[in-house]
């Protein structure tokens, strides 16, 4: 078993200051000061020189802690929480976006899908928005499944020739009660802030699986389907119809920790933690590969810090209660060595 010392304890009491006042950065000492007790005790004497800054770096130390531990730990679930708009409707409501929240493709004996309005043209785009289950989500895959109407002569499919899926927030806050979704396009209410690659849409009613290259941190919690061209005629009147039966978002909703106040129009956030990550098990290891949030690489907090503030969030606010505090100092225990 590896054999693990904390150096600092080796040496006098002066030279150990010395030793942490070389960190520049205010943020690197508030890391030090978790690798154990005898390090908080060493950094906070380094630090009380500028307490409010010190603790506001200790407080934000530990948030984005738990945000790294929940990205990684948090059950995988169904993403999806409601539907919010469809660019278009062929028979309103009747054949609505809400159908696509069902199971497969009938409710009793009755069909259940979205459909598009006719179109002339095969490269007519279609985009379907929802909203998810939580203001912070890791999104992993989106499954959809297109319709087949078994009701119309040689039970066409009409499917999209190729998706595409964009994940962003609302310009303004929106309310939780969301009502009948809109028909028309949505895209000026909303600010995308990941596109995902193109995915090529097989003709066929089954649940199709397409999984993002990377897990994506979704701050705001919407999605946008976007349906990129037609296959199918329909044989009545001759017009290409995209028809969708169900939509499933997989990945992990942070919901019971975490969550987004939007600051207007300016696009800034507020990240609120609102309770500590699960401490059932663990913070799990990283792959070898490091995992991958937003296109950015994960070598660190500090890279998942660089993030978060890259895509405008502000300040943090915090409802800790005793436990969280006796949880972090559980972890100042075990050395970083």
């Amino acid at each position: 078993m590896e054999i693990r010392m904390d150096f600092l304890n080796c040496l006098d009491h002066d030279t150990s200051m010395k030793i942490l006042r070389c960190l520049e950065d205010p943020s690197d000492l508030v890391r030090a000061s978790f690798v154990s007790r005898s390090w908080r005790d060493f950094a906070s004497e380094v630090g009380c020189s500028k307490f409010v800054e010190w603790e506001t770096l200790k407080r934000e130390h530990k948030a984005y802690a738990f945000l790294a531990q929940a990205c990684l730990s948090f059950p995988f679930d169904d993403c999806i929480k409601d539907a919010i708009s469809a660019s278009s409707t062929d028979n309103y409501p009747e054949e609505s976006i809400r159908n696509t929240l069902q199971k497969g493709d009938r409710v009793g004996r009755r069909a259940s899908y979205w459909s598009s309005k006719g179109q002339r043209k095969a490269a007519v785009p279609e985009t379907l928005v929802y909203k998810l289950a939580a203001d912070i989500c890791v999104i992993t895959e989106i499954n959809i499944q297109p319709f087949q109407a078994y009701f119309q002569w040689g039970s066409p499919i009409y499917s999209a020739e190729s998706v595409r899926f964009h994940l962003g927030h609302p310009k303004c806050p929106m309310d939780d009660t969301l009502g009948e979704p809109l028909d028309g396009c949505a895209d000026d209410k909303f600010i995308w802030t990941y596109s995902s690659p193109e995915f090529p849409m097989a003709q066929e009613s089954s649940l199709q699986n397409f999984k993002l290259p990377e897990p994506v941190v979704c701050i705001g919690g919407i999605l946008q389907i976007e349906l990129l061209r037609r296959v199918q005629r329909q044989e009545m009147d001759g017009l290409f119809y995209i028809c969708v039966a169900h939509v499933q978002v997989k990945g992990r909703p942070l919901s019971s920790a975490f969550g987004v106040e939007i600051l207007g129009p300016s696009g800034k956030f507020v990240l609120k933690t609102l309770s500590s990550a699960p401490r059932s098990s663990p913070p799990p290891s990283l792959p070898e590969d490091d995992a991958l949030y937003h296109g950015v690489p994960w070598h660190g907090l500090a890279d998942l810090e660089q993030f978060v503030n890259g895509l405008g969030v502000g300040v943090l606010d915090e409802d800790w209660n005793s436990e969280d505090d006796e949880a972090a100092a559980e972890m100042d225990d075990e050395l970083a060595f």
